[in-house]
């Protein structure tokens, strides 16, 4: 009998995580479908006419109609759209007018560099984040806790662009210690062989040890500089999240038990937030991937947020377009990712 209740048991439980799953995933499949018709429709109803980018301004009525033609851009909207899904569906995503290569391929190259320098961003806006939040609660209301939200409210205020530059100055122009504009010198840009697209792993596996260590100085001022946008975020909300815990039951308990204030702190304190850790993490990575625009404008990294920029001027509808797409769709995986990592790790989600 009472196997067969835990059998039961069992089922209901298969169940409800199927469900769940399923549910999930066709939010999931729902909202990237939403992400793609918001952004087709903004890029109509942008002044940008791309019939007159590929036919030019003097062309005559003839070849603009043919052009346009060509382009698809005579059908009504719905059906633009679902010839957009199907060439999509087929990992086209047009021809860029910047570079006369597809988007996709442009893509490819470009999105490395920003995964390595928001990943880099954010494991050391991770591990100060976390450090300050701990040693602030660690004693609320103390000069500590106080240097802390100063530290954390300036990494919020500064406008990154200026805290770009400022760096470049200092570390750069006059100390010498970073290596500049780009991800190589010029020296090592064009004998490296692309194989991951990561300049560290590249570098690291074509066993020129100064190429690698030269990466490294080209990379650490807009990884410190993305890393501490970060910091500031992940300490005030983990902050906020441990101050709400440290006044319930539970830590009462384990104080009159005799447990310190750092055990209760570590073994009590921050496994009941690390769900609200895991979607700040989420949430600021997200960010650094689509919010390095400037810094990689200042820097002239060659990620996705400098070809949007580039792509913004030149008015290059296809390139825009597909940069949106790119960066909105990993905001909305790493959300999922984010949800899916809280239900496993805090059962009171569940």
């Amino acid at each position: 009998m009472m196997q067969s209740t835990s059998s039961v048991g069992l089922v209901r439980q298969g169940w409800r995580w199927s469900g769940r799953l399923l549910g999930g995933l066709v939010s999931l499949m729902l909202t990237l479908l939403g992400l793609l018709a918001f952004t087709f429709a903004l890029s109509h109803l942008a002044p940008i006419d791309p019939t007159l980018q590929i036919a030019g301004d003097h062309a005559s009525e003839a070849t603009y109609a043919q052009v346009r033609k060509d382009l698809g851009l005579d059908k009504p909207m719905p059906v633009q759209f679902w010839h957009y899904l199907q060439h999509l569906a087929h990992g086209d995503m047009g021809m860029s007018s910047i570079t006369g290569q597809p988007v996709a391929s442009d893509l490819m190259h470009t999105f490395p560099a920003t995964v390595e320098l928001a990943t880099c961003a954010i494991i050391l806006g991770a591990i100060l984040g976390i450090t300050l939040a701990l040693l602030s609660v660690y004693k609320p209301g103390s000069w500590l806790d106080n240097v802390v939200r100063l530290v954390s409210l300036l990494g919020y205020s500064v406008p990154i662009f200026w805290l770009s530059l400022l760096g470049l100055l200092l570390f750069y122009a006059v100390l010498h210690w970073a290596g500049g504009p780009g991800r190589l010198d010029d020296v090592y840009l064009y004998t490296l062989e692309p194989r991951t697209g990561f300049v560290l792993i590249d570098t690291w596996l074509s066993g020129d040890r100064e190429m690698f260590f030269n990466a490294i100085r080209h990379m650490w001022l807009p990884v410190t500089v993305l890393g501490l946008l970060s910091m500031a975020g992940i300490t005030r909300l983990l902050r906020a999240s441990m101050l709400g815990e440290i006044n319930k039951e539970y830590v009462i308990l384990a104080r009159s038990k005799g447990a310190g204030r750092a055990r209760v702190l570590l073994c009590h304190v921050f496994p009941n937030v690390l769900g609200t850790l895991i979607t700040v993490l989420s949430l600021s990575y997200a960010s650094l991937l689509e919010g390095a625009v400037l810094t990689e404008t200042v820097f002239a990294w060659p990620g996705v947020g400098r070809y949007l920029t580039t792509a913004l001027f030149a008015s290059d509808t296809p390139a825009i377009l597909g940069s949106t797409l790119l960066i909105g769709t990993c905001f909305v995986l790493l959300n999922a990712l984010a949800d899916a990592l809280t239900y496993l790790l805090d059962p009171r989600t569940r």
